[in-house]
């Protein structure tokens, strides 16, 4: 088995919606290739059920995920660190890929308002998965 090409940690506030969209269409998209982690500076109850039925829409389940909490060691473990809205939470340390992506946050909305954010998560994520398969192998 060969390693990973990147580990990817995904932050966002409750870790219920947009961090957990964008760890699915990862998963999804670059299988074993790529490590896939999702954490929240505040961690939900549980995912958002409209991004759970936006996501089952596009064959993505990521009905059985559960928030967790942003730890130091996480971030330590991951080549790329991408933030969505959790402000200055992510701890910063040398050597990282920091990206902010600003996206809407989906908390409390319906399924409808859900769809064009998973949308632009999945265009930000094929952009991702490009600039990994891309990267020099060392």
């Amino acid at each position: 088995m060969t390693a990973p090409l990147a580990s990817v940690l995904f932050v966002c506030v409750h870790n219920a919606g947009r961090s957990q969209m964008a760890a699915g269409f990862l998963r999804q998209l670059a299988g074993d290739r790529v490590e896939v982690r999702s954490a929240g500076s505040l961690p939900g109850d549980r995912v958002n059920p409209a991004a759970v039925d936006a996501m089952r829409e596009v064959g993505v389940d990521i009905s059985a995920q559960r928030p967790k909490v942003l730890t130091t060691e996480a971030v330590q473990a991951s080549d790329y660190v991408i933030t969505m809205g959790c402000g200055d939470a992510c701890p910063v340390f040398p050597g990282k890929t920091y990206l902010d992506w600003a996206l809407e946050d989906p908390a409390g909305q319906g399924v409808e308002a859900v769809r064009p954010i998973r949308d632009a998560i999945k265009g930000l994520i094929e952009g991702l998965v490009a600039e990994i398969d891309a990267r020099p192998r060392t």
